[in-house]
């Protein structure tokens, strides 16, 4: 449980400021775009943040709760009718260094590790970790990947509710008080139980991954039998939503000058050519277009799988393509660099 402290004080009342502003002005995904534009503005308006710790990680387990009780028998049978989609993941991610390390090195001037990471979308915690082992600049990678998340995670929802016309305001599951109490003690124990495993193997991503594997196979035993109440998945999407916007605390007017203003751009041309790609992929493919549209818009993995599942998606397609873009990015990353510089 993490210590309570004043940072985590003013994080937490403007995670709620910003849901309440959300609702009120019936803007999409209050619970998750609200706590993350609310950090954030405090964030960069000087309030010093801090993250729930643990205690988020904890949180976010129940998002690979909820993406493994959907894993039917039937979406297992459908996953080998996506590998033409699938097979572009890595055209994709080379597409976006192409465009990325020379934007941020030539253009904006940042070193070429610095650049190299920033500049592949891949989780923000392992980017900086290979980065900063490599002598990048650990700071501006962070400043640069949160703001690719919260440019493309702000873009989605607006998209789809005011361009695609969805709904997004339908909760994702029932309450509580409609879920047997031993289903909602077995969801929390697997949520648990698969981050622990999986951070004990060392799998990239362990606090979401480990739990929807784990929730996926109890669920195709018939162990777990429903789906993580919507309480759950409310809570998921406010520490989601907290976690990016207290990547801004502490920023100095250098680094929001440079930094951020790097990675605002570098999201608008990661936007432009996601939607070229898309667009592209739409022409030879039948189906619906709202899931190779989040399949394709490099958001962040969590942030992504939740509008998936808030949009009505198909979630298993969306997030086979978002895994493996990240462990396509976490495996090559590290030689492509070896290679580059010998």
């Amino acid at each position: 449980m993490p210590v309570i402290t004043p940072a985590r004080i003013k994080t937490i009342l403007a995670a709620a400021l910003g849901a309440a502003v959300f609702v009120w002005l019936g803007l999409p995904l209050p619970l998750l775009m609200g706590p993350m534009m609310g950090c954030l503005v405090f964030a960069l308006a000087g309030t010093k943040m801090q993250d729930l710790g643990v205690l988020g990680v904890f949180f976010r387990t129940f998002l690979g709760v909820l993406i493994g009780s959907n894993v039917t028998p039937e979406l297992l049978h459908s996953l080998p009718t996506h590998w033409p989609t699938l097979l572009l993941i890595p055209v994709y991610i080379l597409a976006i260094g192409a465009v990325g390390y020379p934007f941020l090195h030539k253009v904006m001037g940042f070193d070429p590790v610095t650049s190299y990471y920033a500049a592949l979308p891949g989780g923000l915690q392992d980017m900086v970790l290979f980065g900063e082992a490599a002598g990048g600049d650990v700071r501006a990678m962070s400043l640069i990947h949160a703001t690719r998340i919260v440019v493309i995670v702000a873009l989605v929802p607006f998209l789809m509710a005011f361009v695609l016309d969805l709904e997004l305001s339908r909760p994702p599951g029932i309450s509580a008080a409609d879920t047997p109490l031993h289903e909602i003690i077995l969801l929390i124990v697997s949520g648990v139980a698969g981050w622990k495993i999986a951070e004990r193997v060392g799998m990239v991503g362990a606090s979401l991954l480990g739990p929807l594997i784990l929730t996926a196979v109890l669920v195709l035993t018939g162990v777990i039998t429903s789906r993580p109440p919507v309480e759950m998945i409310w809570i998921a999407q406010l520490s989601i939503g907290m976690a990016i916007g207290t990547k801004y605390s502490g920023i100095t007017a250098k680094e929001l000058r440079e930094d951020v203003v790097a990675g605002f751009l570098f999201s608008l041309l990661l936007a432009a050519l996601s939607i070229i790609f898309i667009l592209i992929i739409l022409q030879f493919r039948s189906g619906r277009d709202l899931d190779v549209w989040l399949s394709f818009l490099p958001g962040g993995q969590a942030e992504m799988a939740m509008i998936a599942i808030i949009a009505g998606a198909d979630v298993g397609f969306v997030v086979a393509h978002h895994v493996l873009r990240l462990f396509t990015v976490i495996l090559f990353a590290p030689v492509v660099i070896r290679l580059f510089r010998k």
